[in-house]
């Protein structure tokens, strides 16, 4: 068994991102579950604590319903 461990994606980007509730997040980089392997998006609050958090790679970067319209779950607003 190879122990080489797959590429992490290329998304999402290092940046800002704005959750479609409105409040504004850091995306600071991507890291990998030690167990899973799954690809996790650490990123931090931009208000309030500032709190850092990790969601699912995959999640972080899904759509979701918005009042019959399909939004970015997080949407890029800038570097």
């Amino acid at each position: 068994m190879s122990s080489a461990l797959p590429p992490l994606p290329h998304e999402p980007k290092p940046g800002l991102y704005r959750h479609y509730k409105g409040n504004e997040y850091r995306v600071l980089g991507l890291a990998r579950h030690s167990e899973t392997r799954e690809t996790f998006v650490v990123y931090q609050a931009l208000y309030g604590e500032r709190g850092t958090w990790v969601r699912p790679a995959a999640m972080f970067v899904e759509t979701v319903d918005v009042a019959g319209k399909r939004v970015a779950r997080f949407a890029r607003v800038g570097d």
